[in-house]
C-alpha cells in the first residue's frame, strides 16, 4: 500500500488540498493532480528551467521541489502572472513584442524567471541579464530576444 500525506498548496491565490505520496515533486503535483501544465517538464534535473516558478517571490525548479516543502507558502505559476483583468504580465506583453520564443516550450519558464530577476533587480544591463537567466535554456536560440525583452519590461517595472 502507497502511503500518502494530506497537504494544502496555495497556487495562484487559490488553496487546493491534495493527497500525495512524500516523494511528489511540485512540478508532478502542478502537472499531473492539478492540471496546471503551463510549468514544463524539460529535463526533470534542474538544469534546464523549464519548470521554474515562484515560492514566496522567489523563483524555484519545480522539479527540485517537493509539493511537502511548499505547504502554506505562495507559489505562482505560469498561469498566475498576468493581471486580474486578464491583462498580460509586462514581461508576457515584452516576450510577444520581441518575438521572444520560438517553439514555446521553455517560454512559461523563462517568463518566471525574467519576472524574479527585474524583481530581484538585475536587469541593469544585458551581461547581467544573461548572467541571472543562465539557468534557463532554449533549444531554439532566441537568448538574443530573451534579453531584449526582459530588458524592455525591466524599463517599465
Amino acid at each position: 500500500m502507497t502511503r500518502t500525506i494530506h497537504i494544502a498548496l496555495d497556487i495562484n491565490g487559490q488553496r487546493h488540498e491534495l493527497d500525495l505520496e512524500p516523494r511528489v515533486t511540485l512540478l508532478d503535483a502542478l502537472r499531473e493532480h492539478l492540471s496546471l501544465t503551463g510549468t514544463k517538464k524539460g529535463c526533470d534535473q534542474g538544469q534546464c528551467g523549464a519548470c521554474t516558478c515562484h515560492v514566496d517571490g522567489k523563483r524555484v525548479l519545480s522539479c527540485l521541489t517537493l509539493a511537502a516543502q511548499v505547504e502554506g507558502r505562495a507559489i505562482t505559476t505560469i498561469e498566475g502572472i498576468a493581471g486580474d483583468g486578464g491583462d498580460l504580465h509586462p514581461v508576457q506583453a515584452a516576450f510577444i513584442e520581441q518575438d521572444a520564443f520560438q517553439c514555446g516550450y521553455c517560454t512559461p519558464g523563462q517568463i518566471m524567471s525574467a519576472v524574479a530577476c527585474i524583481r530581484e533587480g538585475h536587469a541593469g544591463s544585458d551581461a547581467e541579464i544573461r548572467e541571472y537567466m543562465s539557468g534557463n535554456l532554449c533549444r531554439c536560440g532566441a537568448y538574443n530576444s530573451i534579453v531584449a525583452a526582459v530588458r524592455q519590461a525591466g524599463e517599465v517595472a
